[in-house]
């Protein structure tokens, strides 16, 4: 075991953080994941690989939160692939697509924040549960730059589909 990690975690986490660091570059870099550029479809790619690896880890019990947020991820990964590929939400498809890959990312670094903070540093981890107050209240910064990327992405679009239009 490396850090209480099964080769199954290790691999997990190596998946995992790579995804976290191809949509922060496409983030960073367009505005927005695309899973029409390589960047996005490494980014895609990396987070099925993720959640489908993360249903697979039962480190503390049975099926439980972690198991439930990536089935989530799934989900909404799936209906931000069916707006950007199949125009799933009509006029309204290129902002599905954005905002949910955006949440898909914000899905990534809830257990991200959990997992590192209870567990490190060896021995004396900064957290001593995942229901720690200190959590709630990390998750509620990330929930909220998610919200505010997410209406700068609403916004571009916007802009976008009235530039196009004009």
């Amino acid at each position: 075991m490396l850090y209480g990690l099964t080769p199954l975690g290790v691999f997990h986490t190596a998946v995992s953080l790579l995804a976290v660091a191809f949509g922060a570059i496409a983030l960073w870099r367009d505005g927005r994941i695309s899973p029409r550029n390589r960047l996005g479809q490494a980014y895609v790619i990396g987070t099925v690989i993720s959640c489908v690896t993360a249903l697979g880890i039962f480190q503390h019990g049975g099926f439980g939160k972690p198991h439930a947020l990536a089935l989530i991820t799934l989900v909404v990964l799936l209906l931000a692939l069916l707006a950007e590929f199949k125009g799933l939400f009509g006029g309204k498809a290129a902002h599905a697509s954005a905002v949910g890959l955006s949440a898909t990312f914000l899905f990534h670094w809830i257990p991200a924040v959990t997992e590192t903070s209870t567990r490190l540093p060896l021995g004396h981890p900064l957290l001593s549960s995942p229901d720690a107050p200190a959590l709630q209240i990390a998750t509620g910064v990330l929930l909220l730059l998610f919200i505010a990327g997410a209406a700068r992405q609403w916004k571009t679009i916007n802009a976008a589909l009235k530039a196009g239009a004009g």
